[in-house]
């Protein structure tokens, strides 16, 4: 397996680094990329206003969400003292991966500087180097010097790569312009909505005063890369339901951004939350994430971004459904049940009810979730049944 290496500061992470990462792996047809923020880089001081290492770890995974599940970000060096070291990462990831080859990428200034890093020839012994060449003038020059010097000298394997998408914007620059409003187009959303809502670089934002568009890339920001992709498919279904039985628009995408804000969380960080928020939880909520996950995402909405009662309720019954549910909730419930994503058997036939009968839709959605949690061997909590039977008692009435 062939595994590219790329660490920096990322701070933050940017456009750039993207279609470098896209190019290295197109050109060396790897099957993997590392990314690896630096704690304290030995060849430059972090800036003030510099983001912590967490923060810029974070939004190093966030990134990933534009290169592919085969790009994984490590915090091996933000969990080490002192300066981070190439050969010591090197080292780490050998061990990790003895068997297969590894390749460190980096730009040209890098590149033309690396005889002068701490150990080069460990450096060069556990890696092959790939390294974007810039077309300024003399550059090409000093590039093809440095490449024949560290083949003859510590017998490197040198392979120069192009960057046809080349993003010409630094983070220093890309700090510079973030707290007067300007960058955001070198970010990706979940990036920009992550310095939004941790306030980096000088920037502030009134989370509770946001139009929709506004507050898209905040909530891509809560989610795993795997999951927005949900996320953005169950506001899309959202709004068509919204459409087609009457419910505003707004509130239903409102839901639908935030129903898994708080789904990548742990259990000990969702009773913390629950705790803080007075939540309180019966014995089968306490032990079930998914369960969870509903209600303390209903109150990070509330709390962060000021939502109605209504879009409360809606996130607060998205999982299990209650009896006597508002139509912005069943609204919810199966746009996060039938979202374009989704594909499992049964997915069309429940769709098309859904889009023929709200009421019918939803009726058959918590049937299918009751039968499948029990074939699962996995308990039913008491509202889905209560929501299931209110539901069918309603419809049976109206006959």
């Amino acid at each position: 397996m062939k595994i590219g290496i790329y660490g920096g500061t990322f701070d933050p992470i940017h456009r750039g680094h993207i279609a470098a990462a896209k190019a290295a792996v197109k050109q060396l047809r790897l099957d993997r990329l590392l990314l690896i923020p630096a704690s304290v880089p030995p060849h430059k001081e972090l800036s003030c206003g510099s983001a912590g290492g967490q923060d810029r770890y974070e939004m190093a995974v966030l990134a990933t969400a534009a290169l592919g599940p085969w790009a994984k970000v490590l915090d091996v060096e933000l969990r080490r003292t002192g300066k981070s070291y190439t050969s010591d990462t090197l080292r780490l990831l050998k061990e990790q991966y003895p068997e297969d080859e590894l390749w460190l990428l980096m730009g040209t200034d890098m590149f033309l500087s690396l005889h002068t890093w701490h150990e080069p020839e460990v450096i060069l012994s556990l890696a092959s180097i790939g390294a974007f060449s810039r077309t300024r003038a003399g550059e090409e020059a000093d590039f093809a010097a440095q490449k024949a010097y560290l083949e003859t000298t510590f017998g490197a394997t040198v392979r120069t790569l192009d960057n046809p998408a080349v993003v010409e914007v630094s983070s220093h620059e890309i700090r510079a312009e973030l707290a007067s409003g300007k960058g955001t187009q070198a970010l990706t959303d979940p990036v920009w909505g992550y310095i939004q809502r941790r306030g980096l670089y000088g920037t502030s934002v009134n989370l509770k005063n946001l139009t929709v568009d506004e507050l898209r890339p905040i909530a891509l920001s809560y989610l795993t890369p795997k999951r927005m992709a949900h996320v953005l498919g169950t506001e899309q279904e959202a709004i068509h339901l919204a459409k087609l039985y009457g419910v505003d628009v707004t509130q239903a995408q409102v839901a639908a951004l935030l129903h898994d804000c708080t789904k990548k969380l742990s259990i000990e960080e969702q009773l913390a939350l629950c705790r803080t928020h007075h939540v309180v939880l019966d014995d089968l909520q306490r032990k079930a994430l998914k369960l969870q996950h509903a209600m303390t995402g209903a109150e990070i909405a509330r709390h962060v971004f000021g939502v109605s009662d209504e879009v409360y309720g809606a996130i607060r019954w998205h999982t299990t459904g209650r009896p006597k549910m508002t139509k912005l909730e069943k609204v919810i419930y199966m746009a996060d049940y039938i979202e374009p994503n989704r594909d499992f058997p049964g997915v069309e036939t429940l769709r098309e009810a859904v889009w023929k009968d709200l009421d019918q839709g939803l009726l058959l959605g918590m049937e299918a979730s009751i039968a499948e949690m029990m074939q699962w061997g996995n308990p039913v909590h008491p509202d889905t049944i209560a929501a299931r039977d209110d539901l069918a008692q309603q419809l049976k009435q109206g006959e």
